[in-house]
């Protein structure tokens, strides 16, 4: 594989900071868009960051170009643009440079320049408003493709969407891809993780609203399959240009939603996340979490993601591909995400300060602590020499008992059914 063919396989991503103000945004909606609920912002185990000042006014004529009306209207006249369904589709060859950014207006030359160099792009641009299909959850996505000559090289796709969690529609597929070993924190407090090919940030609950039994609003971006965080030389800047194309978006959206603050993009973005020789006597970095001595060689390799973020992820297996997952979710937000998983995913699991339930290879336990509800995941994702499933039976109990005593909230002790 040619270092062209490389860079453009290879994953993307970033770092950014949030500066926008949970408790003074205000939403102003639009024709046809739904009101969002307005519940009591649930506590979270971290402060939000403090706010900054509004952007300068734009001139008019950018303004007027941020109207989806004077927007659509402007790409049909230059490069008869598709219209219909709220989507509008332009080449980026072909607009005028006082046109609109690309993704709500959102992402900037520099951005889009590190993402995909000096390509032809297309654009790909729904309208932010609720789906009146999807029960509101959904606003809408961006896809934005680049093309050497006639062949597309790389495409990078943004949502904006709210999290659900009372139905378990986010339950599995999401933190599949969005929640793993390979994320680290965006850094300053952020809410929200990166990768070399993902990143999500969540949107404030005070633009956003949020329901009882739902996550947060979000928006995450996707470059490449999932999975292909590849450890190569564009590791960082694929990094570094995901996380402030996601802050950029998320920016775009409280301004499209009419909601004041913005997000602040930090000047250090964090390292990658490597692999390491698994320490047995402290599993996932884990003081007084034991690894049983049936599975030391079969997970001889550990790799911990998220540390100090809205979510904690372990991954260990082998020398590549992980055979187990377990996920600390401290965001009280975050954690609705798995009300459904907890409840009524197989056999019912007690504890001292908490519940859960447990199946053959995934075990969900949420648990009381002072910052609010934090849940503990156990994911078996492949079978090993010594276990073709019952990983998460088996480990579930010390994790739980090890990871609260360590984020200070226990001493918790859980029992398994048929113990």
């Amino acid at each position: 594989m040619s270092g062209e063919d490389s860079m453009e396989n290879g994953a993307a991503a970033m770092d950014g900071e949030n500066t926008a103000d949970p408790g003074t945004g205000t939403r102003e909606l639009g024709p046809g868009q739904d009101p969002p609920a307005r519940p009591e912002p649930a506590p979270g185990p971290s402060a939000q960051p403090e706010p900054v000042p509004a952007p300068a006014r734009v001139p008019m004529l950018r303004r007027l170009l941020r109207s989806r009306t004077v927007r659509a209207a402007t790409a049909t006249g230059l490069v008869g643009a598709l219209l219909g369904a709220g989507a509008v589709a332009w080449r980026t060859d072909t607009l005028p440079l006082v046109g609109p950014a690309p993704c709500w207006d959102s992402l900037g030359d520099s951005t889009l320049t590190d993402l995909f160099g000096d390509r032809r792009t297309e654009v790909e641009e729904q309208a932010l408003q609720g789906d009146p299909v999807g029960q509101g959850d959904s606003y809408g996505q961006c896809r934005i493709t680049s093309y050497k000559d006639d062949r597309a090289r790389r495409q990078v796709t943004l949502r904006v969407h709210r999290l659900d969690g009372l139905r378990g529609t986010d339950g599995h597929a999401w933190p599949a891809e969005f929640l793993t070993a390979v994320m680290a924190p965006l850094g300053d407090g952020l809410p929200g993780l990166t990768s070399s090919s993902r990143a999500w940030l969540a949107l404030p609950q005070s633009c956003t609203g949020r329901d009882e039994f739902t996550g947060p609003t979000v928006v995450d971006i996707a470059m490449g399959p999932t999975g292909l965080d590849l450890e190569s030389d564009y590791e960082r800047e694929d990094r570094a240009a995901l996380t402030r194309a996601v802050v950029e978006a998320a920016n775009g959206v409280i301004r499209d939603f009419g909601c004041s603050g913005t997000y602040r993009i930090p000047a250090t973005p964090p390292a990658p996340v490597e692999r390491r020789k698994t320490d047995a006597g402290a599993f996932c970095g884990t003081k007084g979490f034991t690894l049983p001595e049936a599975h030391r060689e079969d997970l001889a390799r550990t790799r911990v993601g998220g540390d100090g973020g809205p979510a904690r992820v372990c991954e260990a297996g082998g020398s590549y591909n992980p055979a187990v997952r377990l996920t600390t979710v401290t965001d009280a937000a975050l954690s609705e995400i798995f009300s459904s998983g907890s409840l009524r995913t197989g056999l019912s699991v007690k504890g001292s300060k908490g519940y859960g339930s447990i199946d053959g290879t995934r075990a969900v336990y949420r648990a009381k602590c002072q910052t609010g509800p934090v849940v503990f995941m156990v994911e078996q994702l492949d079978h090993t020499e010594h276990s073709a499933a019952g990983l998460a039976r088996e480990l579930l109990p010390g994790y739980v008992a090890a990871e609260a005593e360590r984020i200070g909230c226990g001493p918790e002790k859980v029992t398994l059914p048929g113990s």
